[in-house]
């Protein structure tokens, strides 16, 4: 469609709201922009934009690079022992389009995607492939803005509890993150009910919603591990429900 005097008339977008566009998302990344603009690029899809306007691809580009690098840094520190294989596998699990696209929901992602109108009627929000590559497009933002040094401490601060080690155990998150989207459309929820008890062993107690209904508890010794446990109930209960519908 064209607009007046034959220039192309700009996509229709479903974009959130100008108001505290940044303040919310740079909080949870832990990194203020000294150039929102290429903050705002990272979350543009290419649906939402025309001719030669920026969108999120070459920062996806230059992001997923990036991840590697602070990634396999992160690692080499972590275990100075391990065996390149072993460091190799780890990274593989944490470097892929599940596990970012549910990074890029813990830190909000979704909300601030700038999306045309038929990406947005889709379920764009919630498709991995997008979630992973607009938090790609982030970290390479935050490489383009402010260096390698701020990307590689803002890929420490999001992925430091997720590392396991070469013998992680199994990843309940990731796994519910697929068949929440496969099965309801829509992402897990983790709300934080409680942390008692002394700081040397304090327990952490999760629940997990998924479009509205409550579908796991777990309780663990760290945020980390109650997450897991919830998803692990959460996981559960799907599978029940299944069976019981045949």
């Amino acid at each position: 469609m064209f607009g007046r005097k034959g220039v192309p008339a700009a996509p229709q977008l479903s974009a959130p709201p100008a108001e505290n566009y940044h303040a919310d998302l740079e909080h949870r990344l832990g990194y203020t922009f000294r150039r929102p603009e290429l903050l705002v690029t990272a979350l543009t899809h290419p649906s939402a934009v025309t001719g030669v306007e920026p969108h999120y691809e070459r920062l996806e580009f230059l992001g997923d690079a990036v991840l590697d690098l602070a990634i396999a840094d992160l690692l080499m520190r972590r275990f100075p022992d391990a065996k390149e294989g072993a460091l190799s596998k780890e990274r593989a699990s944490i470097v892929n389009g599940r596990t970012l696209a549910l990074k890029a929901g813990e830190i909000g992602l979704g909300p601030k995607l700038r999306l045309g109108k038929g990406e947005e009627k889709s379920g764009g929000r919630d498709k991995i492939s997008i979630l992973a590559a607009a938090f790609e497009a982030v970290i390479g933002a935050i490489y383009v803005d402010g260096g390698l040094t701020p990307a590689q401490r803002v890929v420490e601060k999001l992925f430091a509890d997720d590392i396991g080690g070469p013998s992680a155990e199994r990843d309940y998150k990731t796994e519910l993150q697929e068949i929440a989207y496969r099965r309801f459309r829509a992402q897990p929820v983790y709300e934080l009910v409680s942390a008692r008890g002394p700081d040397h062993a304090k327990r952490f107690t999760t629940r997990i919603r998924i479009g509205g209904r409550e579908l796991g508890v777990g309780e663990g010794g760290s945020k980390k591990q109650s997450e897991q446990a919830a998803a692990r109930a959460a996981l559960s209960a799907i599978e029940e429900e299944r069976q019981a519908r045949g």
